[in-house]
């Protein structure tokens, strides 16, 4: 099964997440991102993984955050728009990277 397959999978057994005002980084990601970031699936950097990171943390956030918010799909997977959960806001989006970053630094 193919990256994308898999990924599929994994956002079609979560589903979709709830709605999240006023929850905290760790709280968004609890609550969704850690079906990827926290097992790797699809190519999905583990958090925690400082190697894993590296190169991302180098970029900046600002390219981070655009990613997160916008989808991306590199040499060693895909990172849907808002992790598939299109009813994040950005600024959840944001929040949950910045708890992933700072779990990761």
């Amino acid at each position: 099964m193919n990256r994308s397959a898999v990924l599929s999978v994994v956002l079609l057994v979560i589903g979709s997440m709830p709605g999240l005002a006023g929850a905290t980084g760790e709280e968004t990601y609890n609550s969704g991102c850690v079906a990827c970031h926290g097992t790797g699936v699809a190519g999905a950097p583990r958090v925690g993984d400082k190697a894993a990171w590296a190169d991302r943390i180098a970029q900046g956030e600002s390219v981070l955050y655009e990613n997160a918010i916008k989808g991306f799909q590199g040499a060693s997977g895909v990172m849907p728009a808002k992790g598939g959960f299109t009813n994040l806001t950005d600024a959840q989006v944001k929040s949950a990277v910045d708890f992933m970053l700072s779990a990761s630094q």
